[in-house]
């Protein structure tokens, strides 16, 4: 492991101070170690921590090592986090208890160090190349922003946080004007040149806040989702949008309003209530796009959806 690479981190859940003093002595060289005392206390660590790797032991006072298995497993957020279980329960039928409920190991204590290492390591190693898997996955492949899917995975996410703390949510659709003359006139691969251009622009700096989320939704349409941006600032950042691109002066010499290649912008801000779902906040801004569209293009136009009483 290079050294500028963060340790992974495993995090020991045990009522045994005994037990966790042999695993973190097996494994502090080369992870991070993170403690439950409980299985309460390792479901909010998991949670809130996102451990690489969790040892787990079968018995402990409140919710058991199985139930704490069965509760990570059942939520979207801990369902990756491999767990191996540590225990002194031997029997074949505990064994295929622990693994049926989504464990990848099981380890009989007392256990052997060397092989608590190399379980770990093997594990860890499968993690990486499984999270650098599902990362490339969630990336567009031509413009390496992220793709449809990643941004509908984030958007559910973030609707179920706005409708949660009762915050502002809101989403900017833009689509590229008259990119079909553009690919037309220069052909696709500068159409795809264009595309990667108009990607690099809204990813980097300056254009959006840390935490908004720009994607390419498809074919020369992309979209930002901007958590807890209410109806002054949405209408701010699509501007800003719009003229990121502009300023960028990619040359398009078919465009009927402007020499370089332009954008028109919907947006949608919900604040609760029945804008607060992604198929009504996605339709809204949809329908603004279209009214940059028809207003000339190269244009904003953005609505407050209304917040149930």
């Amino acid at each position: 492991m290079s050294p500028f690479t963060p340790k992974p981190t495993v995090l020991i859940a045990d009522d045994g101070p005994e037990n966790i003093d042999v695993l973190a002595a097996a494994l502090g060289d080369d992870y991070r170690i993170k403690i439950a005392l409980s299985g309460d206390k390792c479901v909010e660590i998991a949670q809130t921590d996102s451990p690489d790797l969790i040892l787990l032991d079968a018995m402990m006072p409140g919710m058991d090592g199985y139930q704490v298995c069965q509760m990570l497993k059942s939520r979207p957020e801990t369902a990756g986090i491999p767990i191996i279980f540590v225990t002194a329960l031997g029997s074949e039928h505990d064994e295929e208890r622990g693994l049926r409920l989504g464990a990848i190991d099981y380890l009989v204590k007392p256990v052997s160090q060397p092989i608590v290492r190399a379980r770990v390591r093997n594990h860890i190693h499968l993690k990486i190349k499984t999270d650098l898997l599902e990362s490339l996955a969630l990336l567009d492949g031509l413009t390496n922003i992220p793709n449809r899917r990643h941004f509908n995975d984030a958007a559910e996410a973030e609707i179920r946080r706005a409708l949660r703390s009762n915050r502002p949510l809101t989403l900017i659709v833009a689509d590229i004007d008259f990119f079909k003359l553009y690919n037309d006139a220069h052909g696709h691969g500068a159409g795809d040149q264009c595309l990667r251009e108009v990607a690099g622009t809204l990813a980097g700096e300056g254009v959006f806040r840390p935490g908004d989320l720009i994607a390419r939704y498809g074919g020369e349409e992309f979209v930002a989702l901007l958590p807890d941006a209410g109806a002054e600032s949405a209408a701010l950042l699509a501007e800003r949008f719009r003229k990121a691109i502009e300023a960028r002066e990619i040359p398009h010499g078919h465009s009927t309003i402007s020499p370089w290649v332009t954008v028109s912008v919907g947006y949608a801000v919900a604040h609760g209530g029945i804008g607060t779902q992604l198929d009504t906040l996605f339709e809204a801004a949809d329908r603004q796009l279209y009214q940059a569209k028809a207003a000339g293009r190269n244009s904003v136009r953005g609505t407050l959806l209304p917040v149930a009483p």
